[in-house]
């Protein structure tokens, strides 16, 4: 087909987009559009894949939960075409789409890559939606972006079909440092990167002038918050997407709400947590079927009402991974305790004003390293301290351990400061 065809996907994507939004405005009206939404997805969608063909489900928590193991494993099963791991992982590695899917995969945060199929029908709707939620000025005027991620996908691609918009990919593989410039000269009006690059013309002064900044692809700290948007004057957004599709964006007042519009979200909450773990359903993705796809991410939420109107679910936080949650032991009762990703990350900056950056990571049962940069000497003992006093007063068992050294933002995948490098248990 031609790319005027699908243009016209694309808008009328937006145009549907839109629309929804106007009819969503209250609690009552998502639920309703989420129970419809999912009685046709039961009925016409999951059936078409080999994994879900037998069962009769008559709402989603009747379907199994599914995570990356059970998808790798099964790839053929839960795409309609029966392709496998292998043949998309070939696929990939060749730059070659297989027929008239394309091939995707994420960054292999957690060692291991997931990889996804979608249709060029697809990829348009999914553009739509995207600029419905993130520009919502694009049919009156053009957009210069700026894609700075690890990795490109054929979603992008899209974008530059659209006729309303010039993007350019700026591959974080060639290092930060090298990006920069880069995307000084291009001389866009919206960048949409992970924090560890927007605070970097923060800090240099670069010559940056967008007039709308998204964070994406990693947890966006606090403190990098507050050193962007001083630098640059804007409130920063948020988009919250992964392989497994599109989740949440911020509004123009700076709410990161879920997509619940085109995605069905059911939540697992970690034992003593305030924190959610959720199960996404994706309405709108029909080649590969994400159906209660369990993710490794941990969120707080916002039941308060934004200013904005919307009655979608707001997020106060995307907190970190699951699997980055420290696992550390008990001192009385059985079994190990798990200390999320965020209130780590509070305690250390919260033990001295002038830390920045850090590292805190968890490299056995009982022993915990936090890393500040080289000048940081003189702060070491306020960030151990404060660790010691959280995992004390959580009734844990840890060492903690300071060092001095080098931090550079990793180039090639996400920038975590709290990170657990043994297996849980």
């Amino acid at each position: 087909m031609t790319s005027l065809w699908w243009r016209a996907v694309a808008m009328a994507s937006f145009a549907r987009a839109r629309g929804l939004e106007k009819r969503l405005r209250t609690r009552a009206d998502v639920e309703a559009w989420q129970a419809a939404r999912s009685a046709r997805y039961l009925a016409k969608i999951a059936p078409r894949v080999e994994a879900y063909r037998g069962i009769k489900a008559r709402r989603l928590g009747e379907l199994p939960i599914m995570d990356k193991t059970a998808l790798m494993g099964d790839f053929h099963r839960y795409n309609r075409t029966g392709i496998t791991a292998d043949q998309a992982r070939a696929a990939l590695q060749a730059g070659t789409r297989i027929g008239r899917l394309s091939v995707g995969a994420s960054t292999g945060t957690s060692g291991n890559r997931g990889y996804y199929l979608v249709s060029d029908r697809e990829r348009f709707t999914w553009l739509g939606v995207m600029l419905a939620k993130a520009l919502t000025d694009v049919a009156r005027r053009r957009h210069r972006v700026a894609i700075v991620l690890p990795a490109n996908s054929s979603l992008y691609d899209a974008a530059n079909e659209s006729a309303r918009l010039v993007l350019k990919f700026f591959d974080l593989k060639a290092g930060i440092d090298a990006v920069l410039p880069a995307i000084a000269a291009f001389g866009p009006s919206v960048i949409v990167a992970p924090p560890k690059v927007l605070v970097e013309p923060a800090r240099a002064d670069l010559p940056f002038a967008p007039e709308r900044l998204y964070s994406a692809a990693e947890v966006l700290d606090p403190l990098d918050r507050a050193l962007i948007e001083a630098r640059f004057g804007l409130t920063l957004g948020q988009i919250y997407m992964a392989t497994e599709g599109l989740f949440a964006v911020s509004c123009a007042h700076g709410s990161l709400h879920l997509c619940e519009d085109y995605v069905a979200f059911e939540w697992e909450r970690p034992e003593g947590s305030d924190l959610f773990a959720p199960l996404v359903t994706d309405f709108t993705r029909t080649t590969q079927v994400m159906a209660r796809y369990r993710m490794n991410d941990l969120l707080r939420l916002d039941d308060a009402p934004c200013a904005c109107g919307s009655p979608l679910q707001r997020v106060a936080e995307v907190v970190g991974r699951m699997d980055d949650a420290f696992s550390l032991r008990r001192r009385s009762g059985p079994g190990d305790m798990l200390v999320t990703p965020d209130v780590i990350r509070n305690a250390v900056v919260g033990a001295n004003a002038a830390i920045t950056d850090f590292r805190v990571v968890q490299l056995g049962p009982e022993t915990v390293v936090v890393r500040l940069p080289a000048g940081a000497d003189n702060w070491l003992e306020d960030a151990c301290g404060a660790l010691r006093r959280l995992f004390a007063d959580a009734g844990v068992t840890a060492t903690v351990e300071g060092e001095i050294g080098p931090l550079p933002p990793p180039s090639e995948r996400k920038l975590r400061r709290v990170f657990r490098l043994i297996p849980p248990g």
